[in-house]
């Protein structure tokens, strides 16, 4: 037992009745949390807002993951994809984001593109060391069945059969975003996480995230779900951070 499962379960215990999740297929347990399960690892939701995106992760084509960092957008949609590999349901496992950065450059960063962008898409290594252990991973990456890319690789390509997270999606333009959503292919699923009040875009340019939220709204195949500061699940002055800042900008 650990302070994270003990604020978990509060969180649950205090929750409304009729907010509890009902999924017969993934039935919660007695606090109403429902649970991530890989080989190495089990990831058990810590919020209502959680529980409502594992079950749209599992459900949808296409879920849209929004809210503040710390609140695991990230980190649920990499557990969501190593069930559905090792559930046989997709073959291969895909992660990208854009190659921008809060105030830095690439190019002063050695080797090609992918050795640039690598240190930034660390989370998802993490991540991913979590639930498959980094000999599998590296064995995974050998076979293909996991591609950790720049967005503009993705260009030109359809993906089937694939599980596939745009990450930082907020750093995306307009045609990027459009490029990325018609990569999919039969039997993939797609998810798109970010946080749309921190995009690192010139002042000028609208973000193909925002953009996105706006345009597909009404497509019932595609799920949006929206975290707030009280699902930061960090360290608990993290939420109090967030929340005073949006108290005052």
């Amino acid at each position: 037992m650990t302070p994270a499962d003990i604020d978990g379960a509060i969180r649950f215990a205090q929750a409304k009745p009729n907010d509890k999740p009902d999924d017969k297929h993934h039935p919660a347990n007695t606090h109403g949390q429902v649970a991530l399960n890989t080989r190495k690892k089990t990831l058990m939701a810590r919020t209502q807002t959680q529980t409502t995106y594992i079950q749209a992760l599992r459900r949808k084509e296409m879920v849209f993951g929004i809210g503040p960092a710390g609140t695991g957008k990230t980190y649920i949609a990499v557990a969501a994809g190593v069930e559905m590999f090792e559930q046989n349901k997709i073959d291969r496992l895909v992660f990208t984001r854009p190659a921008v950065e809060a105030g830095e450059k690439l190019g002063f960063l050695p080797g090609d593109m992918k050795e640039k962008v690598d240190p930034y898409l660390r989370p998802i290594y993490d991540a991913l060391h979590d639930f498959l252990g980094s000999d599998r991973v590296e064995k995974m990456m050998e076979r293909g069945e996991i591609e950790i890319a720049p967005l503009a690789f993705m260009r030109g390509r359809t993906l089937s059969r694939a599980y596939v997270v745009l990450d930082e999606a907020q750093n995306t333009t307009t045609a990027q975003m459009k490029m990325f959503l018609s990569r999919m292919g039969e039997d993939t699923k797609m998810v798109i996480t970010g946080d749309p009040s921190q995009t690192d875009l010139p002042n000028h340019q609208l973000s193909g995230l925002k953009e996105a939220l706006l345009v597909l709204r009404d497509i019932d195949d595609i799920a949006f779900v929206e975290f707030g500061n009280a699902d930061v699940v960090r360290h608990k002055l993290v939420g109090k951070i967030l929340q005073a800042y949006d108290d005052v900008l």
